[in-house]
């Protein structure tokens, strides 16, 4: 069980943060709109605030618990780019070192210009390809469901990145040499399978597989032990099923947990893979505050988390003057983007009374965080609603959350 102290004895007002739980009751929980929630803040190190309520599984009549197995899709990034960064302080690679280097089939990308799968008109790139566009998104890569371009479909047409039997990264790679890029690289930032192709880095430079190397650098140490690309039948009890908003305004039951995809698989997902518990991910999050250690386990070096969490767009823009179309995972005014992180860069511009650098991720069904270091805070929100942009939780939790310090 998760310790909990006081919030006042934190600097936290608890009349003001019980709200966080009386909104998503009241709003969410209660009507039904998602089947259940955990929201997890701390402060100096410590828990303040838990609130666990609803269902992990509304067919079974199963309530959500503070051990609930979710799945944390995108929160899995900012994960494998910090085991990327205990490979890049071990000096195996640099950040500007062109990704052909290391995966010498990708040394003749093109951009797209004209054209649909599989008849493309392209051009050459007027740079290569760098690990750090990996880190940054800004590869020129894509994902199947933006739904923009003709890219995107020949990645829904191929299934490129999409778990399936016997897939594995080594094919995404492949397929990914032979499709165009949306963008040059360093071009525009764009979501997509670029973390995919980080994980797929990890198992070449450290000899490993990307769960054992994961499991070695980040989750023994931490003591994360439910976070796992699949789901092993001893925990299957306490796992979540996922469920998604459709044309009506209810959910549908989108993955049983007991007869689910990630029950086996070959394809892991470094942008996307993971399952976890509130708890594991609250670990996580203390390494990150805690400048890279957490109870005296040092993971990376304060510098290097530094650095990964500052904004790399050209210029100190923010994501409004250099994403391509929008994404949910952020708001784009006064944000920026680092090393696997978006950040609040002008809090001003970003419309909710942060702290300036705090920093972040979220995933496909609904789940987020956030680090502020000025702070001293970790706030989690779990919940397993699909798709992330149906309902503004983020910005909602920042309003109460902030409103509640001292």
């Amino acid at each position: 069980m998760l310790e909990v102290v006081a919030p006042e004895s934190v600097g936290l007002d608890g009349r003001q943060l019980a709200r966080v739980g009386e909104h998503l009751d009241t709003r969410y929980v209660a009507p039904g709109k998602i089947p259940g929630s955990i929201t997890l803040v701390a402060r100096r190190g410590q828990i303040c605030y838990l609130d666990v309520r609803g269902y992990r599984d509304i067919e079974r009549n199963l309530p959500m618990t503070e051990d609930t197995i979710l799945r944390i899709y995108s929160m899995t990034k900012p994960i494998t780019s910090v085991a990327m960064m205990t490979l890049h302080e071990q000096g195996l690679f640099s950040l500007d070192d062109p990704v052909h280097r290391f995966i010498p089939e990708w040394k003749e990308l093109s951009v797209w210009k004209a054209g649909s799968y599989p008849l493309f008109e392209t051009a050459p790139v007027t740079r290569p390809m760098t690990i750090r566009d990996l880190f940054m998104h800004t590869s020129g890569l894509t994902y199947d469901f933006l739904r923009a371009t003709n890219v995107d479909y020949a990645y829904r047409k191929l299934q490129v990145g999409n778990p399936k039997p016997g897939y594995s990264l080594q094919q995404m790679v492949k397929e990914l040499s032979q499709l165009p890029l949306v963008y040059s690289p360093g071009e525009r930032w764009n979501y997509s399978l670029s973390t995919d192709v980080l994980g797929y880095l990890i198992e070449v430079l450290s000899g490993q597989s990307l769960p054992d190397y994961l499991r070695k650098i980040l989750f023994e140490p931490l003591g994360m032990d439910d976070t796992l690309f699949e789901i092993p039948d001893d925990k299957v009890q306490r796992f979540a099923s996922c469920y998604s908003r459709n044309m009506q305004k209810g959910k549908d039951l989108t993955d049983d947990a007991r007869d689910s995809q990630f029950a086996s698989r070959s394809f892991y997902s470094g942008g996307g893979g993971l399952i976890s518990t509130v708890g594991d991910y609250y670990r996580f999050c203390e390494m990150l505050l805690g400048g890279g250690t957490r109870d005296g386990v040092r993971i990376l070096g304060p510098r290097t988390l530094q650095f990964m969490t500052r904004n790399h767009i050209p210029g100190g823009l923010d994501m409004s003057a250099f994403a391509a179309g929008s994404f949910s995972e952020a708001a784009y005014e006064g944000v920026g983007f680092g090393l696997g992180f978006a950040s609040t860069i002008d809090p001003v511009r970003n419309g909710h009374p942060v702290s300036p650098n705090i920093f972040y991720w979220g995933g496909l069904a609904s789940t987020l965080f956030w680090v502020d270091p000025q702070e001293q805070m970790t706030v989690i929100f779990m919940t397993q609603l699909i798709p992330s942009r149906t309902f503004n939780f983020r910005g909602q939790l920042e309003n109460i959350i902030y409103g509640a310090l001292n």
